[in-house]
């Protein structure tokens, strides 16, 4: 979840040969090496991208999750959040507006500093009061007080009823830090983090940017996860080759994001010896995203004529082969309340149906703009798929479209300020409800810093499917909201894929070392 930021929930197999499905040594020997292509980049605009108040990727959550603690988690194979930092957790009303957690005894930073409920207030409290644009904020803007109770307990009094506030708990938004070393008002700057959870860190930094994070297991971690291992280093690699000629050197022993869709086909036609493909769930989606005040994509029916041209069977197919598929909604297939609100409401891709939709609306074509997307911040396809769909909007005679990469710390700042008309994101959920799908796009403070504005959706909607208790409940709701995207066109989704992990024999745990959500959970590697 940028963040939040891309990957269809598929039946989950182990592709040959397959993987063992338990346990991991226990520790010891040499560091487990991970890859990943994701980049820490300090700059002016963001020279704390590693703080909990600020960081709203799913590469910086996933260096978080090993070092800052939270209240909750979820459990290993996906479910409803349980107690982590806490001993115990529960709602203390009916309503859903009172959570009370309980925290375990004897918790302790890294550093032997006592952990208590007044840490766990300070540090929401100052992802609230530092209130970053682009950061998690919206994810705690519920909470109406905090209350401390004795030494253990703490109760969260929130402004509307929240179901999904025990899964908010458990995002890297809500950890745990230290007074002495996160400011209350300000970020934290540079690449430390400091916290509770199952490792401490040490960032290897070149110039303005981390190259390698060695993640060392906390003796003095209290929590529900098992830490299988001792030590796990995270090297981050410019590119997937690059990632993938360091897996064929063996100078790594897992590559996660992002392989590339040429890496993932080759796996699975030509199984590598010594190698083994992992094919997990997916639940993050790949989108386009439209300033609603610019004069190009201001009028709803350039949206709504986009919409219908672009063939999103041939984009996923061509570009990602078996690795992708065609998505019709933000709310990905795996997920309750899916329906396919955009085929419902346009069809097959129709050049005529598309004109007529211009043509009501009075808008001379062809229409021109730039399609924005980022050079270096969801793999190398990205390139293909946006000359793809430009090939697509101007072959239909509609359209005048140009491509721009940008590499990803301008492309962000630059979405922010509103300066593209239309541009490409991903999107990696937060927690694996429905919600995270509608809110951080359509809510207020919503980050993509959209202008789009549906009251329906904002005062109505979303703050009534966060009543629902048993989520499936909310699943109308959520069909409702789906379907004024579709209409609206603030947001286009154009597919959904697979994850793919590939390691070396002889490393276990694999499996459940990403989630569907791409949580990265490096406690459960181990060495047979």
């Amino acid at each position: 979840m940028n963040r939040k930021t891309l990957v269809l929930p598929a039946v989950v197999g182990l592709l040959a040969p397959v993987l063992a499905a338990c346990g991991g040594s226990d520790g010891g020997g040499d560091a487990i090496v991970v890859g990943t292509t994701d980049q820490f980049v300090a700059s002016k605009d963001n020279p704390a991208p590693l703080d909990p108040a600020i960081g709203y990727e799913a590469g910086v959550w996933n260096v978080l999750r090993q070092t800052v603690q939270t209240l909750t988690h979820i459990p290993r194979g996906g479910g409803e959040p349980v107690p982590e930092a806490a001993e115990s957790c529960e709602f203390t009303d009916t309503e859903n507006e009172s959570y009370r957690c309980t925290l375990r005894k004897g918790l302790t930073f890294a550093d032997g500093t006592a952990l208590t409920p007044e840490d766990v207030k300070y540090s929401l409290q100052r992802v609230i009061d530092i209130k970053e644009e682009s950061g998690p904020v919206g994810l705690l803007d519920n909470i109406d007080t905090m209350e401390t109770k004795g030494e253990d307990q703490i109760v969260f009094h929130l402004s509307t009823p929240d179901a999904t506030f025990p899964y908010k708990l458990a995002t890297p938004a809500a950890g745990i830090v230290q007074k002495d070393k996160y400011p209350a008002k300000a970020p934290r700057e540079g690449f430390q983090v400091d916290g509770s959870g199952p490792y401490t860190m040490e960032p290897e930094v070149e110039g303005d940017q981390v190259v390698k994070v060695v993640f060392t297991r906390n003796p003095k971690y209290k929590g529900d996860l098992k830490v299988l291992n001792d030590k796990v280093e995270l090297n981050l690699f410019p590119d997937s080759t690059a990632m993938g000629k360091a897996l064929d050197d063996k100078k790594i022993d897992m590559m996660t994001r992002t392989m590339s869709p040429e890496q993932s086909q080759k796996m699975l036609v030509e199984p590598q010896e010594g190698v083994k493909l992992t094919e997990m769930p997916g639940l993050a989606i790949s989108y386009l995203g439209f300033n609603t005040k610019d004069p190009v994509v201001e009028d709803k029916a350039v949206r709504q004529a986009i919409a219908q041209v672009i063939d999103r069977g041939e984009i996923a197919g061509d570009v990602y082969g078996s690795t992708a598929e065609p998505l019709y909604s933000l709310i990905p297939s795996g997920i309750t309340g899916h329906t396919n609100s955009f085929f419902n409401t346009y069809g097959e891709p129709s050049t005529t149906a598309a004109a007529r939709t211009l043509a009501k609306a009075g808008i001379s074509t062809p229409v021109s703009f730039t399609l924005h997307y980022t050079t270096d911040h969801y793999g190398s396809a990205t390139a293909t798929e946006f000359k793809a769909l430009a090939k697509q909007l101007n072959a239909s005679g509609l359209f005048d479209v140009d491509v721009k990469g940008t590499p990803w710390s301008k492309f962000r700042a630059a979405q922010k300020k509103g300066d593209y008309a239309v541009y490409g994101m991903g999107w990696f959920p937060d927690f694996p409800d429905p919600d995270t799908y509608a809110a951080p796009f359509l809510d207020k403070n919503n980050f993509l810093n959209s202008p789009y504005q549906s009251s329906l959706i904002q005062e109505t909607l979303i703050p009534d499917s966060r009543s629902a208790a048993d989520r499936s409940a909310a699943s109308p709701i959520f069909e409702k909201i789906q379907d004024i995207v579709a209409k609206d066109v603030p947001l286009l989704p154009v597919w959904q894929g697979k994850q793919y992990v590939a390691s070396l024999e002889g490393l276990t745990g694999v499996e459940w070392a990403v989630t569907s959500s791409a949580d990265l959970q490096l406690w459960e590697l181990g060495k047979a």
